[in-house]
């Protein structure tokens, strides 16, 4: 408020209006038609794994300060296994995973996995902190549709410092019951990750000050994969996209330059039931889609991040990049395409949880830094939800922010959007929804498989600023007729994980 204050003080101000027009101009991004796309786009490799004694699908992570070049800079990094980013995992439905995290960091971090159904123990929030040189090892049993999710820290209070230095990867869930074969499924050949992020980089270093209207750090510089400026060589006649808004803040519109038309297939928890197909799809951080696109040969087309991705006031709109225009990648169809299969119009059985089964009714509102008016402590258990119960949540924004929410543990399925039947983007299973000023959700999702009186779950805006300013609140999920635990605070440490 005192930043909108001042911006219009400077605009209205004869003396400073010279000073308010540059101050207006410095959050006034537009690099379409300007990029060169001169590097080919890096594709995250797979992580190697083997399968132990016990059956399980092992995996090593580690968490290391390196050095990364952002076009012409090259500047400190974290990563995993690497300098910055981290490799992509894949496990199938059905496997007991078990992940090496060890944190060669000089201070304590945490690896969640965004999207994963598992138990509270081994999710990876704010309460299993691993100590430097330490190795924690979460194991479970993957029980969800094919899906692309992805893992980040997730520290109480510099969640978006770790994230934005460059700790995160993406993690494929792949079940055959629950896909289609006649999409596009070469991992990168025709079916290719995309973890789309913005950077801000000053005096040969990634600049982490957050300039924007309370919303955090807004870059303008884009990568994908790490890559700035990159392109896509395409040699099939359709090309699958996992798209991840992988930003601290920034929100994107994503279309394409020439105007086509895309088909999407997929959000957060897996296969939508129809595909649709569209001309703009908007990501908010956290949030996860996958796309068709269909290229002729030799063709060049440009995806592009435009203004408008929400209805916001004239100061909002500037200061939290709602205006923005970016040049995100370049596709490049070779002279000779292999072809591709039709995109099917229904795709999977998307089972719908019935609003009448809901035993609970709850009802969360975002403004200011808290969510309900309460920011986050670690030590309060905010909700108690039983296992086997189904709840809906009313989820409304008061501020004029913009905020999204993302839930451990569950996909969630949308019920209305101010009152209204949700948009065919919303049509299958979601753990991370947009959440434009002044709008409300209902929601609906249903706790099953574990149950942990003492170990919580978290809900929080996605905004990662927002995270660490306290907009984040926990649930403990217990059994019939038990109560909540004493929630421990967090110690930083490392132990072996055990599925229960």
């Amino acid at each position: 408020m005192l930043l909108s204050g001042f911006v219009v003080l400077l605009l209205v101000c004869g003396g400073a209006a010279s000073a308010g027009a540059w101050f207006w101009a410095q959050f006034d991004r537009d690099t379409s038609g300007k990029v060169g796309f001169v590097n080919k786009v890096a594709i995250p490799p797979l992580a190697p794994s083997h399968v132990d004694a016990a059956g399980r699908r092992v995996f090593n992570l580690k968490a290391t300060a390196g050095k990364h070049t952002f076009g012409k800079d090259t500047v400190s990094t974290w990563g995993f296994n690497g300098g910055y980013l981290g490799p992509t995992l894949r496990a199938e439905r059905g496997e007991k995973v078990l992940i090496n995290v060890t944190n060669g960091l000089n201070e304590d971090t945490t690896v969640h996995w965004h999207g994963m159904h598992l138990p509270a123990k081994m999710d990876g929030g704010p309460h299993q902190l691993v100590a430097p040189g330490k190795t924690w090892s979460p194991t479970w049993t993957v029980d969800q549709p094919a899906a692309t999710l992805w893992y980040h820290p997730h520290p109480h209070g510099k969640t978006m410092q770790h994230v934005y230095r460059g700790l995160a990867g993406m993690f494929i869930i792949d079940d055959p019951k629950t896909s289609s074969a006649d999409l596009p499924h070469r991992y990168g050949v025709d079916d290719i990750p995309l973890m789309v992020q913005d950077k801000q980089i000053a005096d040969g270093k990634l600049d982490e000050t957050a300039r924007s209207l309370g919303v955090g750090i807004l870059g303008g510089t884009i990568a994908v994969n790490g890559t700035v400026g990159p392109y896509l060589d395409v040699q099939t006649e359709r090309v699958r996209l996992r798209l991840l808004n992988g930003n601290t803040a920034r929100i994107y519109n994503f279309g394409f330059a020439d105007g086509r038309k895309f088909t999407v297939v997929g959000s957060d928890g897996g296969l939508l039931p129809e595909t649709y197909d569209t001309e703009r799809l908007v990501l908010s951080p956290g949030e996860r889609a996958e796309v068709v696109v269909t290229m002729q040969p030799g063709q060049r087309s440009v995806l592009r991040s435009y203004p408008g991705a929400a209805k916001l006031d004239i100061l909002h709109s500037r200061f939290t990049g709602i205006d923005d225009t970016f040049d995100i990648i370049e596709l490049r169809a070779a002279k000779t395409l292999t072809g591709s299969p039709q995109v099917p119009r229904k795709l999977v059985t998307v089972p719908r949880l019935d609003p009448k089964a809901a035993t609970e009714k709850r009802k969360l509102v975002f403004g200011g830094e808290a969510i309900n008016g309460r920011p986050m402590e670690m030590s309060r258990v905010d909700y108690t939800v039983e296992k086997g119960s189904t709840e809906i949540w009313t989820v409304t924004s008061e501020d004029l922010r913009p905020h999204n929410l993302h839930i451990h543990d569950v996909q969630f399925q949308v019920l209305t959007l101010d009152g209204k039947a949700p948009p065919p983007q919303l049509a299958g299973w979601k753990d991370t929804v947009f959440l434009p000023p002044r709008t409300t959700y209902e929601l609906i999702m249903r706790f099953d498989d574990y149950a942990d009186p003492d170990s919580p779950y978290m809900y929080h805006c996605h905004v990662l600023l927002h995270e660490d300013e306290g907009m984040m609140g926990q649930f403990v999920v217990v059994n019939p007729g038990q109560k909540s635990g004493v929630i421990a605070a967090p110690k930083g440490g490392g132990h072996s994980g055990s599925h229960n």
